[in-house]
Parts: structure tokens; sequence; C-alpha cells
């Protein structure tokens, strides 16, 4: 699985003009996942994100998750990132899971975030837009393999 994470003030992401999901404060957590994973992968991605210490001190220092600052997570599903660019000017998404195999395992890692953090997301398989306002900014690429963060 391959997230990227991005440290906002406030997200939204709206399907044919209707928002679907929303926060304040947070993480917006765009997620893909690839054929070889699993419900392991999952699980070790949500737990890195809801352990994750990106958010500010009071030194200013990134030593608070978004747990402790009372935030929370727009979790939003993009087959692209895994999108192979090797060959061409047009990208292969071959590594890219099916949706009905890709939609658990991202559901898994909602269904486990929202045991420790308010967790909104946007709709599976939907043509989506995003507004967000970064704050940093803060941008983090996190893979997932055989249940280890890499």
């Amino acid at each position: 699985m391959r997230a990227v994470v991005q440290r906002v003030v406030r997200a939204d992401v709206r399907t044919a003009g209707e928002v679907v999901g929303s926060i304040g404060r947070g993480l917006l957590v765009l997620v893909g996942a690839t054929n070889g994973d699993t419900t392991e992968d999952s699980n070790a991605l949500a737990d890195k994100l809801v352990g994750l210490r990106i958010f500010p001190d009071e030194a200013g220092k990134m030593n608070r998750s978004v747990v402790d600052i009372e935030g929370a997570v727009l979790v939003v599903s993009q087959f692209t990132l895994h999108a192979d660019l090797r060959k061409g000017r047009r990208p292969s998404f071959v590594e890219a899971a099916h949706p009905e195999k890709a939609e658990p395992l991202i559901e898994a890692v909602v269904e486990r975030m929202q045991r420790a953090v308010p967790t909104a997301t946007g709709r599976f398989g939907a043509a989506m837009e995003i507004d967000l306002i970064t704050d940093g900014p803060v941008t983090i690429i996190i893979d997932v393999v055989d249940g280890r963060v890499l």
C-alpha cells in the first residue's frame, strides 16, 4: 500500500458537487492498494498514521500525532499512486489493485483508524474533487509491504 499524507488546516472532498467528507485540522491521506496487499498492510498503515508525530509541540518540533492534537483524518482512495512511468509517456496502472480487492483494504484502514480518531472518507471509485489548505506544508509518503512500513 502507498499513502501520501498531508498535514492540513482543513480538507473536504466532493463528488458530483456534494461534500462527502470533511475535516478541520488533521491529515489528508491519499491511499492506493496493490494486487499483493493484505489486511496486515492495511493495519500497519493505519497504525502508522494514527501515531505519526508530525504536528508541532510548544517548542515547534514535530512531536504530536493527530490523536494528540484531537484532529481528524480524511482518507481518499487513489489508485493512481501506483502509476508505473518506466515506459513511454502514458502511465500504466497494472500494479494497482482492482476495485474489488482495493476497496476492502482501504476500508480496513479507515475502520482501524476510526477506533482512535475521527475519520472521514471520499467515495470509492468516484470522480472526486479535494479542497485543502496545507499546514506547513508537510507531505509524507508511506509505503507498506508485507505488513511493514518501508
